[in-house]
Order: C-alpha cells, then structure tokens, then sequence
C-alpha cells in the first residue's frame, strides 16, 4: 500500500499526471476521511462540507507534501485541523463558548437527520462528546478507526505515552458516563 501512496505522490508532483492521481486519491481516501471527519463534526451535512475543504487544501498542498509520514497521516493531519477549524468558527457564528464543544456537537447530533442509531448509540455518541477535544479525537481514531498509536501520534503530533493515557482516561469517562445513564 504505501509503494502504490510513493507512486501516487510522485504522479501528484506531475503537472501531466496530476488530475488522474488526484481523482485516485479521492477514490482510494474519501471514504475513510469522511468517516473521521464525521465522528469529529458528527453532523453529515457539515462532514461533507469539511471533506471538500481537506481536499481542496490537499489539492493547494501536494508540493509541499515532503513524505516524512505517510500520506495516510498527512491526509488525516489535514482532516482533523480542517474539522476542528470549522467546529471553531461554527462555534464564533453561534456565539457559544470556545470550551463549550461538546454541547454544540451534541446539539448536531440531535438534529442531524442521517443519525440511524439506536439509544444505546446515542448514549455512546454522548458520552464521547462529552470528552475534552484531545480525548475525543483519540478514543475515536483508537476504537472506532483501529488506528496504532504510532499513526495517531503523528496525525496529533503527540506523544505515543500521552495518547495512551488519553486513551485511558477517556475509556474511563465513557464507562462511567454510560453506567450513570439511564438508557
């Protein structure tokens, strides 16, 4: 996989080649950036919004792409700083709080006609919103994306140690806020 992202790259670099490579990209990435761009957003409608904004700077960024990580993590670097840009400024449009995103999220959950989950998963989409940011963003690309901590740790620019203690305390908060849950 990552000789096919070398090839890929170097046809990005190519002005001949690079509308083909870059339709390939999309292809192969879109799925699953858009899937860690909705567990951060939650909302489909504001997910598909932040999707086309990472492959637009994707697309204004690929020369500057010097493959000291993976494409894989340079495009989920993109993702999540484009996904907590944009819960920033909803936050500045909507007057709330800077600290206060887990109750704007929560809000577009609710309101998001594309949820099909049941209480139990509404209760586990809560308790994750709850979680600071950083937590957040672990707990999901941890569980629900499988990814090593190796990746995440590049995708964060964090420390393999402190994503495991993140990790950690966020499981913590999810069992506790689920066991004091009545669902």
């Amino acid at each position: 996989m990552e000789s096919d992202d070398r090839v890929l790259i170097a046809n990005l670099k190519r002005e001949e080649k690079r509308d083909l490579a870059f339709n390939l990209l999309v292809t192969k990435y879109q799925e699953r950036l858009y899937w860690h761009i909705r567990k951060i957003v939650v909302s489909h409608d504001d997910a598909d919004d932040v999707l086309q904004n990472t492959f637009i700077k994707i697309w204004k960024n690929i020369d500057n792409f010097r493959q000291e990580s993976s494409l894989y993590t340079w495009l989920y670097r993109i993702a999540t700083n484009e996904s907590l840009t944009f819960i920033n400024s909803n936050k500045r449009k909507h007057f709330m709080p800077m600290n206060d995103t887990s109750e704007f999220l929560m809000n577009n959950l609710v309101s998001d006609p594309y949820f099909e989950g049941d209480k139990i998963q509404l209760k586990l989409q809560e308790a994750i919103l709850s979680l600071p940011e950083k937590q957040r963003l672990v707990f999901n690309m941890k569980y629900f994306e499988e990814m090593k901590y190796e990746e995440i740790s590049e995708v964060l620019d964090t420390s393999v140690g402190a994503l495991k203690a993140s990790f950690h305390h966020a499981t913590k908060k999810i069992e506790a806020y689920l066991k004091n849950s009545d669902y």
